[in-house]
């Protein structure tokens, strides 16, 4: 088994997603996160599964702009936003929607939304987004410790294994 991937703050960092009890997704509104060009593939191959599931509004900019807008972040190019939310949000994420029914829920969902709250910073450090630690400026309730007693290292489980499968290829 590969050892988990040092994060500085896991054993003090508190999260717990509460989408669906309480929290509807702010972390969508205005999601504009970065697509990786292997991403982009993967997303564009399932587009006849995922596009009947967008919001209408989300639908007809996607239709006549595309999903991808011309904005770039980390030099990637960045998911489109409409009505304020991420196209593909629709009383949560599609793309993890459709994962999920086929398996896996991190499939589709650009990198940045699957690990999150993990993060890297500048000097190649995982942490958890704590409201506090290392200038974080996200006013999420989830993000903040003093909204959960719920440890980010049994929460955060899946995203772990991910990111450490992600830095051991």
């Amino acid at each position: 088994m590969t050892p988990p991937i040092p994060i500085v703050n896991l054993r003090t960092a508190r999260f717990d997603c509460t989408f669906g009890r309480g929290c509807e997704g702010i972390c969508c509104r205005n999601g504009r996160p970065p697509v990786y060009a292997e991403e982009v593939a993967r997303i564009e191959a399932a587009a006849p599964r995922w596009l009947p599931l967008l919001r209408e509004p989300a639908r007809a900019v996607v239709e006549r702009e595309g999903w991808l807008s011309r904005r770039r972040k980390a030099g990637q190019p960045m998911a489109r936003v409409a009505g304020g939310w991420c196209v593909f949000f629709e009383r949560g994420c599609v793309l993890h929607r459709l994962g999920a029914a086929e398996g896996d829920s991190f499939r589709y969902k650009p990198w940045t939304c699957a690990v999150f709250p993990l993060s890297k910073d500048d000097r190649g450090h995982w942490h958890v987004r704590q409201k506090g630690h290392d200038g974080e400026i996200w006013e999420l309730p989830c993000l903040d410790p003093a909204s959960t007693t719920v440890p980010a290292a049994t929460s955060l489980q899946p995203e772990i294994a991910l990111v450490t499968a992600w830095e051991h290829r």
